[in-house]
């Protein structure tokens, strides 16, 4: 087995966690990339905001001209765990008085003054029931709507005589799916559109605000939106894709219009350690090592179910009852053996942080997937549940 250690602040059983369950989670991950699921690992647990664990299994790179061991403190792309960054930024407004959750978008962005767009809320983007069109693939047995090629399209047709260029109104073209507050539908470009409230309050840009308010604050060292800050050296190398970004042969993210839509849906980079910062912090209802990020009663309103009664049908899900908070995902069921009451988020690719205030637990992973379009439960649930067979 491909193995790296990384520091830790006691020994797991100082914090009542088995230790030999640590081994069954390495030989369960390595068992998944010898399956050619995922590359890799890297991982960092905490309990009692304590570090425990912090390793890294497998190879860095998908090359077989590269045979270097992941590090423990791998950096990759966070994808839609991004979004919980973005739902805390939101409630930072809230707190200054700046915006409600019940706020209707339209009082903030012109855009959504007019019907179907004028009834939908804040709230309703930060828990995916807004009703405007998700993301492609959640209904494969329908057209998908994509509000970037309507951006793209509208981009190629407009007359810079007529002009800025509105990509918001572009991207509502095409109306909305259905009334706000129907379904659970998992809409990554609604928090694009909380990136550009966030722009419209504070008069910055949002990865800015974030950045400034919440990772640094932190000490999240590793985590950043801008690419070229990252450690390269360090980076997981998951596909040709990320090979060539890495070598400077990808496709330029500055190019027009792109660069004036916030990157709030999904576009941090970050560490599990780092990951683990940010969910202890919120586990810590809002303050981690004397620095305040969010109010208690903030943090409790976000990983408090916030919508009941409200289906999902998403990537083929018959779910009656969506378990959602505030930007926080807060599924329960036969899959899990997590405490009630915790919350957490994914990533594509795939990546996880998960946040048990009962047992005072937090766990970020990253598995990348051999294949970007694939999902693999043994490396997102199954992990998790190894995890949480630790405690004693």
């Amino acid at each position: 087995m491909l193995f790296s250690k990384g520091k830790t602040e006691c020994n797991p059983i100082e914090v009542q966690y088995d230790e030999s369950r640590l081994e069954v989670l390495n030989n369960h991950i390595d068992e998944i990339i010898a399956d050619g699921e995922i590359l890799c690992a890297s991982y960092c647990i905490t309990r009692k905001n304590k570090v425990i664990a912090h390793n890294g299994i497998g190879k860095q790179s998908y090359r077989e001209d590269d045979d270097r061991t992941i590090p423990y403190n791998a950096v990759h792309y966070i994808a839609s765990i991004t979004k919980i960054f973005t739902s805390v930024a939101i409630m930072k407004l809230v707190e200054d008085g700046k915006i409600r959750p019940d706020q209707p978008v339209y009082e903030i962005l012109p855009q959504f003054k007019n019907a179907p767009f004028n009834v939908i809320t804040v709230f309703d983007l930060l828990t995916h029931t807004s009703g405007m069109h998700p993301d492609d693939g959640c209904f494969p047995e329908e057209p998908a709507i994509s509000a970037w090629r309507l951006i793209e399209n509208a981009y190629k047709q407009h007359n810079k005589e007529d002009g800025e260029f509105d990509w918001i109104a572009a991207a509502l073209l095409n109306g909305v799916r259905m009334a706000p507050g129907k379904e659970w539908a998992y809409c990554s470009f609604g928090f694009i559109i909380l990136g550009a409230i966030i722009e419209k309050v504070t008069g910055m840009k949002a990865e800015t605000y974030i950045e400034d308010n919440i990772t640094k604050p932190l000490g999240m060292k590793d985590t950043t939106f801008d690419f070229d800050k990252t450690d390269k050296s360090r980076w997981i190398v998951q596909n040709e894709h990320w090979y060539n970004k890495l070598n400077g042969k990808g496709a330029d993210a500055d190019d027009e219009p792109w660069s004036r839509i916030p990157d709030t849906g999904g576009g941090l980079y970050s560490t599990a350690y780092d990951l683990s910062l940010f969910g202890r912090c919120m586990m810590n209802k809002g303050t981690l090592n004397g620095v305040r990020i969010l109010g208690r009663k903030a943090v409790e309103k976000m990983t408090t179910l916030a919508i009941h009664d409200i289906p999902d049908y998403c990537w083929g899900a018959k779910t009656k009852s969506r378990g959602y908070g505030i930007g926080f995902d807060m599924r329960k069921g036969p899959a899990f053996t997590f405490s009630g009451g915790t919350f957490n988020h994914e990533g594509a690719g795939a990546c996880s942080l998960y946040i048990d205030p009962s047992e005072e637990l937090v766990a970020a992973w990253f598995v990348p997937y051999k294949d970007m379009g694939g999902w693999h439960p043994r490396a997102m649930w199954n992990v998790q549940n190894v995890i949480w067979s630790g405690l004693m």
